[in-house]
């Protein structure tokens, strides 16, 4: 007798989303062609329910104007916002973000761009702007700032990579970093504020995994002004990067301690005395920033791409070299077939990040 199939047994992909990153490290730029046939060639890791890209340089004309991509659920949200903004920035340029029509692609939301100056004297700039951002996703109804830096952008939607880039005509963009991701949801919605790559500033994330520590880490973010709106558990691992980094100015190395830190058991094992209590301080300074549960992550700002596991490693990473281009992403063929022949590949160990870095 044959076999009746169970799905969720027989085709249940347990490594779940698909992420992969392209930086060429001395900046200079390259179409989005690479990174829309690198995440294509993993269809299968994703449900449709998701995917975005992201890229660094794209906006070279109007690179010194903070960049605002905002989705709205109707006209009076856009109304509200823009008001909003000319109360706060001068505004130089606005318009809706180029798009192309996809007949499977449902519910769209209005997508605009604008291009931002602050005007009056903020202190930092970007500790303004999170405000800004915060404000507007918390207290504007049905208004979403998802992409929020300088000579970036992050686009994103619910739907498949090849459908959401064609939408939003990505190959016809030139950046020096990529980065994009295919949508697995398990524990959360699939909405177009919801799908990955999530932002704020220059930073960018895009995750795989599950993020079981998300209510301690929410609560900690929230206690320097970020605030989790976007309903999914990767929101916070954004965040916490511009608080280790950019606040804390915490190199990528001892971030990698925090976010993934080992087990007690495995410092109190490390022969180095400073090693071991430099790991014990880190845990009990920043214990709610540890990210538990399963997960490897891509993180970029204008300077960098990073890519980091878990602590034991439950989701897969792979990264690669070819001149001057570095590669991170969820499977090697991902990366052959935009560079067949590779310089060096590697795994990345748990909890070790692998940095990319402008020359």
């Amino acid at each position: 007798m044959q076999k009746k199939l169970i799905p969720d047994i027989d085709y249940r992909v347990p490594s779940a989303c698909g992420v992969t990153g392209i930086m060429n490290q001395k900046g200079e730029l390259f179409s989005g062609d690479a990174i829309y046939a690198s995440i294509c060639n993993m269809l299968e890791r994703g449900s449709g329910l998701g995917s975005g890209f992201v890229a660094y340089g794209i906006y070279p004309e109007l690179k010194d104007y903070w960049c605002f991509h905002i989705m709205y659920q109707d006209d009076r949200a856009k109304e509200n916002t823009e008001d909003y903004l000319k109360k706060n920035f001068g505004v130089k340029h606005s318009e809706p973000i180029p798009t192309r029509r996809v007949k499977s692609l449902k519910f769209i939301p209005l997508l605009w761009r604008y291009f931002l100056e602050i005007e009056k004297e903020v202190g930092s700039a970007e500790d303004y702007i999170i405000k800004v951002v915060m404000d507007i996703n918390k207290e504007i109804e049905g208004a979403f700032v998802f992409s929020s830096g300088k000579n970036m952008g992050i686009f994103k939607g619910v739907g498949n990579p090849d459908e959401i880039g064609e939408f939003f005509r990505v190959p016809e963009y030139k950046g020096y970093i990529w980065v994009s991701h295919n949508r697995f949801p398990t524990n959360s919605v699939g909405w177009w504020g919801g799908a990955h790559p999530f932002g704020i500033l220059d930073w960018s994330v895009v995750h795989n995994g599950e993020i079981s520590s998300y209510g301690v880490n929410k609560r900690y973010l929230e206690n320097f002004g970020y605030f989790c709106t976007l309903s999914t558990d990767t929101e916070v691992i954004t965040y916490l990067f511009d608080l280790l980094v950019r606040r804390h100015k915490i190199p990528f190395e001892t971030v990698g301690n925090i976010l993934s830190a080992p087990f007690w058991s495995q410092i109190e094992r490390i022969e180095d005395k400073e090693e071991r209590e430099l790991l014990k301080t880190l845990r009990m300074v920043y214990g709610p920033a540890l990210v538990n549960g399963p997960f490897s992550v891509i993180v970029a700002n204008s300077s960098c791409m990073v890519g980091l596991n878990d602590r034991i490693k439950l989701r897969p990473l792979v990264a690669a070299t070819k001149g001057d281009f570095l590669y991170i992403s969820s499977e090697e063929a991902a990366i052959k077939i935009v560079s067949p022949q590779l310089d060096k590949v590697w795994m990345p160990r748990a909890g070790e990040p692998t940095i990319g870095k402008l020359m």
